[in-house]
């Protein structure tokens, strides 16, 4: 290709993508001028009731009811044998593992065999004592025996009391002893104190004199699940016991649960939240730890999910009342609030008003306006439109049934000035292999 058809070529593709640019900048002005002579006509919206109310959106965690967490005690010795498994449902009171009870069986039956020889010995005491008893008093009914005779008589029965009693004790004693050893063989094997699921077992925690830091076996108990976090000073005096609460786990997005309030502590700090947090105004809030109980079945949710927890503190009897959205809301020169209302005959009224409680989306109405009344939710049109109170609104300043709002194509958004430049551009053919060579002669 020759020097001059390059620089021709060069300059068509300049203008294609000048005369581009220049069609998409128009077409963008042109919608921009179609906005700017929308007219907003005046909204309005019917006075409804809605359930509102001061809601408290705080965050914890599920935990279960109850948990019982075994560790090793290293004066028991070693564990012989595990007699459950993990996942495996027990019951209050089924046995869990067995240390060697070897030394503490020998010496209980050691124990044993010595209560019984003293109990043995204690028997033939008895018999002896019984005896001599007796051949004191028939001593007694032989008037040739001197006075010295029945005195010995008598001096070997107190003799034989006295080894009676104190065999007794020795028998007491040693009952003492087995039953030390029999609540020690007790303990050798390590039962469970509540019904529930294993949800760990770790055999390879060695005991120490200090005690293991990690449990032998883990039990969390078969019950519903609770709910455990803490929420700020401010939130603690409007919650009361038993309020209802509205659980939201995270990794279910469109599914609640539904709780009610077990406790809220006294005292900062604790499980389930910390001592303090940075709060507004440059000063410290301090957090309280709070319970909730899992009122619906919980057997699709597990320990360790968090969860988002909404508490309606308001009365549960007037949280449905009559509302109007926000943004209907005015407020006059003296700093009161009022809507503007349409009467069936399209007349403009200013009304005040007493709000309620609110929601983000709502306002509540205490005062000043009656259920299915219209009001105007862009009140500002009323001064741009020059609009009366206590005149009648014309059919123009009003929204048209059958005609949409905005042209639908005013809406469409455009397309980008770099597609248009692409469609009005061909694609530029690569140089062949023979242009190539007459370029270089």
């Amino acid at each position: 290709m020759s020097k001059t058809k390059k620089i021709v070529l060069g300059i068509i593709i300049g203008l294609l993508i000048i005369a581009g640019i220049v069609f998409a900048v128009l077409k963008l002005k042109g919608n921009n001028e179609g906005l700017e002579d929308f007219d907003e006509p005046l909204m309005t919206e019917p006075v409804a009731k809605q359930e509102l109310g001061e809601t408290i959106l705080v965050t914890g965690k599920i935990i279960p009811t109850d948990e019982q967490k075994v560790f090793a005690e290293a004066e028991n010795g070693e564990i012989k044998e595990f007699l459950v498994k993990e996942n495996q449902q027990v019951k209050a009171g089924t046995p869990l593992f067995a240390y060697d009870a070897t030394k503490v069986n020998n010496e209980y039956t050691k124990a044993v065999r010595a209560r019984d020889l003293t109990t043995s010995r204690l028997n033939i005491t008895v018999n002896e004592l019984g005896a001599a008893r007796k051949q004191l008093t028939d001593m007694k009914k032989n008037p040739e025996l001197s006075k010295a005779e029945l005195n010995a008589a008598a001096k070997e029965i107190v003799s034989l009391e006295m080894e009676v009693e104190n065999i007794k004790g020795e028998i007491s004693s040693a009952q003492e002893t087995i039953n030390d050893l029999a609540a020690t063989k007790e303990k050798m094997v390590v039962k469970s104190k509540i019904d529930g699921i294993i949800v760990k077992i770790n055999k390879n925690v060695e005991p120490s004199e200090n005690g293991s830091s990690e449990p032998i076996v883990h039990i969390i108990s078969s019950g519903p699940f609770k709910v455990i976090g803490s929420m700020s000073e401010f939130d603690t005096v409007k919650i009361k016991q038993d309020q209802p609460v509205i659980i939201r786990p995270k990794v279910f997005k469109d599914r609640t649960w539904n709780g009610t309030i077990e406790s809220v502590s006294h005292f900062p700090g604790g499980e389930g939240g910390g001592d303090e947090m940075g709060g507004g105004g440059g000063g410290n809030v301090t957090m309280y730890p709070f319970k909730v109980a899992i009122t619906d079945d919980t057997s699709e949710l597990r320990q360790g999910f968090h969860v988002s927890l909404e508490i309606n503190v308001s009365d549960l009897e007037q949280s449905e009342q009559l509302a109007i959205p926000h943004m209907a809301i005015d407020i006059d020169e003296n700093g009161e609030e009022f809507v503007y209302v349409l009467t069936a005959d399209n007349i403009l009224e200013k009304r005040s008003i007493v709000l309620g409680d609110s929601s983000d989306e709502f306002a509540g109405i205490a005062e000043g306006l009656e259920e299915g009344e219209l009001v105007v939710i862009n009140p500002y049109i009323v001064a741009q439109k020059n609009l009366e109170v206590g005149k009648e609104v014309k059919a123009k300043d009003l929204p048209s049934v059958d005609e949409p709002l905005m042209d639908e194509d005013m809406l469409e958004e455009d397309a980008p000035v770099e597609e248009v430049i692409e469609e009005e551009m061909e694609p530029q053919e690569e140089p062949t292999e023979e242009a190539t060579k007459d370029e270089a002669k």
